[in-house]
């Protein structure tokens, strides 16, 4: 028997989910528990003068009330911008901010009841959209008090090297165009959910539909006031995250708070409104985009200025301004290279992070910026990008260390399987085909909270019925980490995976693991698993080598055996097992993983560091009906370095997820605001790709094997978005010849675009 990494592996929670017998939170039942309702803000900017709770409070079916001055300790998933509270206190920031909740004895009594808690508002100057937010206002109409200069600039960055501005002075060829991207949402299966538990030993229980455990556990420790000891927070089966559930949220603060004021089991489940109110999603962003090359279609220079709506609250917006920027100095050799984002409050509800988190909307710009480059100089735009990709170990302009690069082998594999040669540019009108580009980071480089911790820790535990159990705080959102654990294990003792269990997201049982966010997990977490059980191997090896009197490195693990190759040792696994045991029982041993040092001394050098990176090229083929503008994408080739694919089937399921939501933001979907209120928050309005909008797709692993990934991995969940958007754009331009810089790029756009040239 071989090892299972490298193989399509089925996901071991695979049946559980497709029979209906996974458990995620809202299945969860407990004796005696309330249900929380939330009583949310009609007003997009306001004082809060009074709210009157008495009514509510003489309730039967009402067990607690609280609101935002009964916990108005601040949070946020970053320790730099902690600016958010539970429930609004003074005043509030968007329509639809919490600002009072009740826990009673059923859902539709807690909904009854909000209703009878009365607000009464001073409402505020609002701030709708980025341009507002960047005018000087009086400071009482300022959405934070910590904001400078009288303006609602979140987070300014700004990085600059060589002067690119000099060069496009004397550049051969200069494109300057501005780009306009709607707010998108991450339009997962399960809503929002939560369950906090009240024990009997004075401690904490938090069941709660999260990518992060860990920081759930430290906010909820801070804005409660509870030794974090005392807190245990378990993520169970998750139905979808892409970012969207990489906070720690108001609602696990509330319902959290209610269980220890009852002291009972509460619940708090989002309906689909709820989710849309909530966001986190990609921040809508306007982009001035200015690339320079030679005559030879060398790039020698990129700028480029962004602004991003990041809505009432922080979240990641920090780190999401440097990603606008950092993350574009991939796959190309750009030395002359700048940019400048700044993140604006508004009065909507907050963005944060999203599948490719801050990295989508500027890669759209830029390969589109190419594409005219290519036209302007008139060659391919293949052989553009071919000359000017990062070789790999390699250093890029703002010290982000390239290892592996796959990138020429996956644009040259997509250009072949789609004869884009022979094709390209020689369609009929109406039918165009484009290719774009991507670049990406496998885990952050640097944690969210500086400690001197590992970025994860992995026990791997062996015991007497020869089961090994990999504990684990990792995530597993449907990306399968679960299932590479497993993989790792089997591999590394040479047993089938079927001897291997996994313990998972549960602060209490399990170590650190900073949860399922930047592309971190198979990278991070596989380098710590295959350390713990490397070590179990080897102390097995050592304990079976001097029983048998034979040489350590001898010993071979393999297809449920331990054996040496001249056969003076042949053990089944359960022999050796209980060799390993005796005299001492059960052993654990940990792994864990921290990143290299990298990065320069510079102000924000940190931003976008990653151990490694990854690449990809797609084309895509469009048919676009002039007379309506309407856009069907027949086919897509898609190639993406992952290093190594340690589950070809994840893989490819991760690479095409990617192509479905990249289409749907590129195609139909927009967050929608009327004076700060959302006005399609649902999925008939909100219009998301149907499978039947579902385009043929063609999926190549290139596998460039990362010296310092597991077995060579890299990510393949966030990175094969990024090419997605850019080769829509690109093809619809060689379909009907008109360039689209604002998305989503619905037919109207396309029509009106089209009239505009005849």
């Amino acid at each position: 028997m071989s090892g299972p990494v490298g193989k399509a592996t089925p996901y071991i929670d695979g049946v559980q989910k497709a029979t209906g017998q996974a458990m995620y939170t809202d299945d969860f039942r407990y004796p005696n528990m309330l249900y929380v309702g939330l009583l949310r803000s009609s007003y997009a900017h306001a004082k809060i003068k009074n709210i009157d709770i008495k009514a509510v409070e003489a309730d039967p079916a009402v067990a607690a009330v609280a609101i935002g001055k009964d916990i108005p300790v601040s949070f946020g998933v970053l320790p730099i911008s902690p600016d958010e509270n539970a429930m609004a206190v003074d005043k509030v920031r968007y329509v639809g901010e919490i600002v009072a909740a009740v826990a009673a004895e059923s859902i539709e009594a807690a909904q009854k009841a909000v209703q009878g808690i009365k607000v009464k508002y001073e409402p505020i100057r609002e701030f709708l959209n980025p341009a507002d937010s960047l005018e000087t206002c009086a400071p009482d109409e300022q959405i934070h008090d910590h904001t400078k200069n009288g303006k609602n600039i979140h987070k300014t960055a700004e990085l600059r090297f060589n002067d690119p501005e000099k060069e496009f002075e004397s550049a051969d060829f200069v494109r300057k165009e501005k780009f306009k991207f709607a707010g998108v949402t991450h339009a997962f299966t399960e809503p929002h959910s939560t369950i906090a538990i009240w024990n009997g030993d004075e401690t904490l229980t938090v069941i709660s539909a999260t990518q992060v455990p860990h920081y759930l556990h430290k906010n909820l420790s801070k804005v409660l006031g509870l030794p974090i000891h005392k807190i245990q927070v378990k993520k169970p089966t998750l139905g979808g995250g892409f970012g969207g559930k990489s906070d720690p949220f108001a609602h696990e603060m509330i319902t959290a708070y209610l269980s220890m004021k009852t002291k009972r089991p509460v619940k708090c489940t989002f309906s689909r409104e709820e989710v849309f109110i909530t966001n986190h999603g990609r921040h809508p962003t306007d982009i001035d985009m200015t690339v320079s090359c030679d005559k030879k279609g060398n790039i020698t220079a990129l700028d480029t200025d962004v602004i991003i709506d990041g809505g009432a609250y922080g979240s990641f917006g920090v780190v999401t301004s440097y990603y606008n920027g950092v993350l574009l100095q991939g796959p190309y050799k750009i030395d002359k290279f700048g940019f400048r984002t700044r993140r604006t409050y508004t009065n909507k509800p907050q963005c944060g992070a999203m599948r490719g988190h801050g990295a989508v909307n500027p890669r759209y710009a830029v390969e589109i910026v190419l594409d005219m480059l290519a036209h302007d100089l008139k060659i391919d735009p293949c052989d553009l990008r071919m000359k000017n990709f990062l070789p790999e170990n390699t250093l890029t302009v703002g010290q982000l260390r390239i290892t592996s690069n796959g990138v020429k082998e996956c644009l040259e594999t997509v250009r072949k399987k789609s004869d884009w040669d022979e094709r390209y540019n020689k369609l009929p009108y109406g039918h165009g085909r484009g290719v774009a580009c991507g670049f990406f980071i496998s885990g952050s480089a640097l944690p969210i909270i500086w400690n001197r911790y590992p970025q994860t820790v992995v026990h791997a535990k062996l015991d007497f019925d020869g089961r090994i159990v990999m504990f684990s705080g990792a995530s597993d959102i449907g990306q399968g980490s679960d299932t590479m654990l497993v993989q790792i294990a089997a591999e590394e003792l040479g047993i089938p995976m079927d001897f291997v269990q996994v313990e998972a997201a549960d602060t209490k049982t399990t170590p650190v693991d900073l949860g399922s966010y930047s592309s971190r997990v198979t990278f991070m977490v596989g380098n710590a698993a295959k350390m713990a059980v490397e070590k179990v191997r080897k102390e097995m090896a050592k304990a079976i080598a001097k029983e048998k009197g034979i040489a350590i490195d001898s010993i071979k693990f393999n297809d449920g055996k331990i054996f040496t190759k001249d056969e003076t040792l042949d053990l089944s696994w359960v022999e050796g097992v209980e060799i390993a045991m005796a005299g001492r029982g059960a052993f654990v041993e940990s792994g864990f993983y921290i990143s290299p040092k990298l990065g320069g001394d510079f102000k924000g050098s940190g931003a976008g560091l990653s151990p490694a990176y990854s690449f990809g090229a797609f084309i895509s083929e469009v048919v676009v009906d002039p007379e309506t503008g309407e856009v069907n994408v027949e086919k897509i080739w898609a190639a993406h370095d992952c290093g190594k694919a340690l589950n070809p089937l994840a893989v490819e399921g991760q690479i095409e997820g990617s192509i479905h939501m990249g289409l749907g933001q590129a195609l139909s979907e927009d967050m929608r605001y009327v004076k700060g209120q959302i006005m399609n928050a649902n999925f008939f309005d909100y219009r998301i790709p149907y499978s039947v909008d579902t385009p043929e797709m063609d999926v190549t692993i290139i596998e460039s094997n990362d010296g310092e990934g597991p077995y060579g991995a890299k990510e393949a969940g966030e990175g094969p978005i990024h090419p997605v958007l850019p080769s829509i754009g690109n093809a619809i331009f060689d379909a009907v010849g008109v360039r689209m810089c604002e998305l989503p790029i619905t037919p109207d756009k396309i029509f009106t675009k089209i009239k505009e040239l005849k």
